[in-house]
């Protein structure tokens, strides 16, 4: 395999883009999942895989093997993260507010956050390079975590992905950063502590296994529930410190009273306006939502929801109010009645 490895790599130093393909396509998926635990974004993760594919593939005569080709890989994509965090820094995104919305439990730090379709996420080896690897793999792709990261500084959230969900030690992201390991270790300090902060709604041990039955039960419900516009019955399904979220929106409502409320100020939209068709993302039940047109025999992409659970109720809610992100879930923009 090293000789396969080492003659490939010949070919693909001579220009071979084929020979290059077959260095770098084992990787890809894991690339592309490790630009969006840094960015939160699947459409910024897809364009941050494809610069540092044309990285790689410009620089490979400066690879001199001294490290893995997959940590030279990651190497590059972190940085080409970092740059992006920057660039977005400094031209701010903006997003069209939800106008008239009922007051919330809190408001939050605006944070972009998108849901990552599960089908991304097969072929995705589960074991971590190296020891130190504090994150399951099905946690350190849940949602939750996703936007935990987002709310610590750029440097501090690649060293924490970088060493406690891959696993690479602190010498190694040293390296990887062009930083010193006492700067790393600091680093990993404080955004463990930031993250500790909000262990409890990161916590998975108790949610059911993905697509078991009594996950589908639990969504099934949820489903049943908003279709009919039956907003007791979906209070009903949800633990008593629930959150309902819509990122980047930074209106949040937490436990049965205020998502009550919420649901109550929608209510023109449920009752029989709402179609659900199921999909998945971060390991999670996911379902696209789509609003019927009373003018034509069609219901239209509306938005996407993300459900958390714990046990037998569900313990988040989690909307995304972009319908640019159905292709990637396998959802159409629209269906005929």
């Amino acid at each position: 395999m090293a000789v396969l490895s080492e003659h490939m790599m010949d070919r693909a130093r001579s220009g071979d883009q084929a020979a290059f393909g077959e260095l770098v396509d084992p990787y890809r998926r894991e690339l592309q999942l490790h630009c969006y635990r840094i960015l939160g974004s699947l459409q910024d993760a897809e364009d941050m895989l494809q610069e540092t594919l044309l990285a790689a593939w410009r620089g490979l005569e400066d690879f001199e093997g001294r490290a893995s080709l997959r940590g030279w890989l990651y190497r590059i994509a972190t940085n080409r993260c970092l740059n992006a965090l920057r660039d977005r820094g400094r031209r701010p995104r903006s997003a069209d507010p939800i106008a008239g919305l009922p007051e919330p439990t809190r408001r939050s730090e605006t944070i972009w956050l998108e849901p990552y379709p599960d089908v991304l996420l097969e072929g995705i080896p589960s074991t971590a390079p190296g020891p130190d690897a504090r994150y399951e793999t099905t946690e350190a792709v849940g949602l939750a975590f996703i936007a935990a990261l987002q709310h610590l500084p750029p440097r501090q959230r690649v060293a924490l992905v970088l060493c406690d969900v891959l696993g690479y030690n602190r010498a190694e992201v040293a390296a990887m950063l062009d930083a010193t390991e006492a700067s790393v270790k600091a680093g990993l300090q404080r955004a463990r502590a930031t993250l500790n902060e909000h262990r409890p709604a990161l916590c998975r041990e108790s949610a059911p296994l993905a697509r078991s039955a009594r996950e589908r039960e639990v969504a099934g419900h949820f489903v049943v529930a908003l279709e009919n516009g039956n907003i007791e019955g979906l209070v009903s399904l949800l633990t008593d410190d629930a959150w309902l979220t819509m990122p980047p929106e930074p209106h949040e409502y937490q436990g049965h009273t205020d998502i009550a409320t919420f649901l109550h100020h929608r209510a023109p939209l449920l009752g029989g306006h709402l179609r659900l068709v199921a999909t998945r993302a971060n390991g999670q039940p996911a379902y696209g939502c789509y609003l019927t047109d009373p003018k034509a025999e069609i219901t239209r992409g509306y938005g996407l929801f993300v459900l958390t659970l714990q046990g037998s109720r569900i313990s988040a809610i989690t909307w995304f109010n972009d319908r640019s992100l159905f292709p990637h879930f396998g959802l159409p923009r629209a269906i005929r009645d």
